[in-house]
Parts: C-alpha cells; sequence; structure tokens
C-alpha cells in the first residue's frame, strides 16, 4: 500500500517541501532513495526502536521509502518521525486521514520522544505558501514556528501523541502565540549599559554617532582602556528592531538550530564575537552543505571582532565583499545560496604586539617598525570599509574613582533612533538603503552636498592624508550621520572635521 507524507528540507533560509512516498508490498527490504544523508540513512534503526517501545512495529515486509523531489540531496534526522507516520499508515497499522493537510517533522529517540529540529521558521512559512493547514513538529520548536498566521501548529513530545491523533481521534493541543504582542513583550533593554562607563566621552560620541548612521568601527587602544566593554555595550543605543528584522534574524538563526528552546521571535539585535581562530568557512558560511556564517548571523545586530590584527589574512579578506554588498552569495556546483549579512563591524585591537602606543612610559615598548609590521596584517582595503577609526586611551584615576554614574544607554538610544527615523525618511523611496552606512555613490552625491568652505577642507585632509576615493566617501557619510544627530538639514564644517578626526589610521605619523 502506498502513503504519502510530507516533510520540509532546508536549503539556504528557505525551505523546500519534500514528498515522502511509503510503498509497502510482499516482499522482505528496507530501500530508502531520493539522496538522504548518513543521518536518514540511520533513521531506520531510531523509527524501529522507537515504533516498538510504544507498542508498534516495523512491518515484516518489503518497505520502499523515495523522498522527492530525488535530485535534492536531502540531510538531518528531522525526517524521523516523518518516516515513521508514513511506515504505519502504509502498513495499515494507524488510520490516516487527511494526511495531506499536514506537515509533520521531527526526530526520533529510542523511546519515541521528540528532539528539536532546525529551521521551523522558515519551514513553517513554506508550508503556510503551499497551502498546509496542520504542522506537526517537536514542542522545543512550535512557538517559534507560530509565530507564522494561518497554519494550525502542534507540538508534540513523543510520537504516541501523534499516533493517536490519528489513530484514536485523540485531538492535539494547538500552540497559539499573538506574534506582535510577543514581539514588544520581550523588548527588553539589553544587559549592558553605557551608564556603567567610567570616562570614555569621546569614545561614547564615536559610538553613538556609529549606531546612529550604521557605521563600522575599529577602536586601538592599549589593554584595558575598556575596548571589549565599550563594543558590548554597542546594541543598547541601537534602536529596537522592527517586526520585520525580526523575523529576518529569527529565520537565519533557526535554520542552524540558534534559536532558544520554547522561544518565539528574537526581540534582541544579535551580537556575535568569534575567537580569532575562526576559519572563513565558519565566518562567512558555506561548507558541503551551505549554513549560514557569523556574519549572517550577525544580521542586523553587531559582529565583534577582537584583536582584529590576530585573526587570519584571507579570513579578514573574505568579509570585504560581505561588507560593501550586504549579503553573501555561496555557490557550488550544482546550487547557488544567497544568505543576508547586513551588520554593524566593530572591530578592536592593540596598536603593537606589545599592546602600548609608542610611548617611552609603556611597561612593555615595541619600536615603530614592529608597531608597522603588526598593523599590516590588516590590509588597506578592509580598513577602507570600516567608517570610523578611534583611538581610546586608559581611563585616569580620577574617572575611575567617580561614582557618579554616566548617561544612560536609555538616552542614547533615543537621539540614535531620532537620527535614524531621519534617515528612514529620506530612504523611504529606496528598498535597499535604510541607513547613511548603506548610501551608494549617487546617494552620496545627492544627500552629501558641501558648501564651499567644507569642500576645501574636506580637499586639504584628502591631500595631506592621502585618502583613498572610499575614504572619501566615508567621511561624507559619517558627517551626514552627525549632521542628522544635530537634525541638520545641511551638512557644515564642524561636521566634516569632526567625521575627518575618526580616519586615526590613515593619518600620517600615527605611530609617533
Amino acid at each position: 500500500m502506498l502513503k504519502k507524507v510530507y516533510g520540509s528540507s532546508v536549503f539556504g533560509v528557505d525551505a523546500t517541501t519534500i514528498t515522502v512516498e511509503v510503498n509497502v508490498n510482499s516482499g522482505i527490504g528496507y530501500h530508502l532513495v531520493g539522496l538522504p544523508d548518513n543521518a536518514i540513512k540511520e533513521s531506520n534503526y531510531r523509527i524501529a526502536a522507537a515504533l516498538q517501545n510504544n507498542g508498534y512495529k516495523i512491518p515484516g515486509k518489503k518497505i520502499t521509502i523515495n523522498m522527492a523531489p530525488a535530485d535534492l540531496r536531502k540531510e538531518g534526522s528531522s525526517y524521523d518521525l516523518t518516516l515513521a507516520i508514513g511506515i504505519l499508515a502504509a502498513s495499515n497499522q494507524i488510520k490516516a486521514e487527511n494526511l495531506d493537510d499536514y506537515l509533520i517533522l521531527g526526530e526520533l529517540s529510542l523511546d519515541g520522544n521528540l528532539q528539536p529540529i532546525k529551521g521551523a521558521l522558515p519551514i513553517a512559512v513554506q508550508a503556510r505558501k503551499e497551502g498546509f493547514k496542520r504542522f506537526i513538529l517537536p514542542n522545543q520548536n512550535a512557538k517559534e514556528a507560530a509565530i507564522v498566521n494561518d497554519i494550525e501548529v502542534f507540538g508534540v513530545d513523543n510520537i504516541t501523541e501523534v499516533i493517536n491523533h490519528f489513530d484514536k481521534d485523540m485531538p492535539l493541543n494547538r500552540v497559539e502565540i499573538d506574534t506582535r504582542k510577543e514581539f514588544y513583550n520581550n523588548l527588553n533593554f539589553p544587559e549592558f549599559d553605557f551608564s556603567d562607563v567610567k570616562g570614555q566621552e569621546s569614545i561614547k560620541r564615536c559610538m553613538e554617532i556609529a549606531a546612529a548612521g550604521g557605521h563600522n568601527i575599529i577602536l586601538i587602544g592599549p589593554p584595558g582602556s575598556g575596548k571589549t566593554m565599550l563594543a558590548k555595550r554597542l546594541p543598547s543605543i541601537l534602536p529596537p528592531m522592527t517586526l520585520h528584522e525580526a523575523l529576518e534574524t529569527t529565520k537565519i538563526h533557526s535554520v542552524v538550530g540558534r534559536v532558544k528552546a520554547h522561544s518565539g521571535l528574537m526581540a534582541q539585535r544579535p551580537f556575535r564575537s568569534p575567537h580569532h581562530t575562526i576559519s572563513n568557512v565558519a565566518l562567512v558560511g558555506g561548507g558541503s552543505y551551505p549554513q549560514p556564517g557569523e556574519i549572517s548571523l550577525s544580521h542586523n545586530g553587531v559582529l565583534f571582532l577582537d584583536e582584529l590584527p590576530e585573526f587570519k589574512r584571507e579570513v579578514l579578506e573574505v568579509m570585504r565583499q560581505p561588507l560593501e554588498d550586504r549579503e553573501v552569495t555561496i555557490s557550488r556546483a550544482k546550487f547557488t545560496v544567497t544568505y543576508p549579512s547586513s551588520f554593524m563591524l566593530v572591530a578592536s585591537m592593540n596598536p603593537s604586539p606589545g599592546g602600548y602606543f609608542n610611548d617611552p612610559d609603556a611597561p612593555v615598548q615595541s619600536s615603530p617598525s614592529e608597531m608597522q609590521r603588526y598593523l599590516s596584517k590588516i590590509s588597506g582595503p578592509l580598513l577602507d570599509r570600516i567608517d570610523i577609526h578611534i583611538e581610546v586611551t586608559p581611563v585616569p584615576f580620577d574617572k575611575l574613582s567617580e561614582t557618579r554614574k554616566g548617561e544612560p544607554s536609555s538616552d542614547i538610544r533615543k537621539r540614535v533612533t531620532a537620527a535614524r527615523e531621519i534617515q528612514t525618511k529620506r530612504f523611504e523611496d529606496s528598498s535597499s538603503v535604510h541607513y547613511n552606512a548603506q548610501m551608494n555613490t549617487k546617494q552620496i552625491a545627492k544627500y552629501c552636498q558641501l558648501d564651499k568652505a567644507s569642500l576645501e577642507l574636506l580637499k586639504q585632509a584628502m591631500e595631506r592624508l592621502n585618502l583613498s576615493a572610499r575614504a572619501y566617501d566615508r567621511i561624507l557619510k559619517v558627517s551626514r550621520t552627525i549632521a542628522d544627530l544635530e537634525s541638520a538639514d545641511t551638512i557644515n564644517g564642524n561636521h566634516i572635521s569632526e567625521a575627518i578626526q575618526y580616519r586615526s589610521l590613515d593619518r600620517d605619523g600615527w605611530l609617533g
């Protein structure tokens, strides 16, 4: 007897429905076809034990299972429940009416309990699009899938619940959430706050500008000057995520199984801080069966690279194209996938191998040539893509010993959000540009026009610092953001001069 059950496969950040055809007839043997990987091929052992421990069995007949489309590789253990229900239905051990209405996924333990799956959100989105009415999956993923409206989501803990639902008309408990209410209830303020930072007013100003315009930033300073502490607090001043951004971000994290169990939408901007030993594939994504990398997991949030020169040069270089295009495309012989990667890059570094500036009083001294060699580990083209370079100096004792709290992140966030609203209105006719850091050459020419005095000031800076054309664009973008923070319609000389100050690594004689 032939039965069809439906599962799903995640491809990139989208899902493809998989039709599992189970045919049971006379003979003996178990044949699984349709390009399954090893995890799926081993499923018959898990299914056999789970069924036996719950009062059922795999029939001693010839079982042929085809996973269509047969030319698309399937991977993972999430098809266990799909295959098990298909086998029971095809062998007439259970009634199976209206199977065409259901999408069924879940990994089986040997006792029949279900383990969580990856990609529940994009799978639910695709299931709704294709007209499925119900989605059965592990309870841990149910809230994630229930974000999608117009499809009934049922979270189960054991295969027995699914069997009883079909065979004994015992209804499953539907999981329902109010997506908007869930999202706004979880918009808690981040853990780290700028009020904890003593001194460093100029650096806070830089972080505010970076957050307001979505600019990449690099912090250069000796150990203990507060670079990491400042970077961790950046998400606290970024504007709250919109519902669309939250859905986008949750979808990417769902694909790699990074959404917390029993949770729905991600309401906080991601903050990713990979170790400097990371490989280029882990950073940008890829592999034989591509998965999103750290830059995509940072989408709509912050990617923090601590001790930038310690990263392998080839790892940093693969970021150059995603930083410009805000997406990463991974190509293989048979397919191509694209992952979004619109993130803020925050990097930190020591100015020398010893960790200190060229200071005769420093505990560890490095010669100018050693400092230059250390800095040369970071390529010019990569530095060009970082809008703001700022030196971080150690906090003096009188500032450290102050008991007065600094300005809280909530106040800074209000100014940042106001500046972002100006930019949103400015770019309302553009689908790909939402804030100043994303402006292209045409938009820079339109929105960053300078008066004669400002133009002359920028010309002198370009000639003295020998800046590239890309650095020129970065200065204009940052100056536009500074003007937005002041609600100024035009850019003036003060905005330009402040933006020029934030190109530390371009300045001749920076090494002393």
